[in-house]
Order: structure tokens, then sequence, then C-alpha cells
């Protein structure tokens, strides 16, 4: 029986365009800081405010 599927990797040409394709999002993606930024300016804003309520109390 004659085999139809022709052998992608043996094709140099293709084999570099598959590797110097660059990846879709990966580089982009990923988990946002911002929420983890924001958390953290409250954060102070509230001991901030509390050390100074407590200073001038």
């Amino acid at each position: 029986m004659a085999e139809n599927q022709t052998d992608t990797s043996g094709n140099t040409a293709q084999f570099r365009a598959f590797v110097n394709t660059p990846e879709p999002a990966a580089a982009a993606s990923g988990p946002s800081r911002l929420p983890l930024i924001a958390g953290a300016a409250v954060a102070v804003v509230v001991v901030v405010a509390l050390v100074a309520w407590l200073a001038l109390g």
C-alpha cells in the first residue's frame, strides 16, 4: 500500500517557516497585573489614612 502523506518535517523551508512563526499571543498574554496594582494602591491609601487618623486623633 502506497503512502500518500508527505513528511513536512523533511522540507527545510517549511520547517524554518514553522520555527520562525511567532506564537499568536504567547508574549502578550498572561495574567493582568492591573488588579494587583490597584489592590496594592488601595491598601496603601487605607494604611496611610489609618496612620493619619491615629496620629491626629
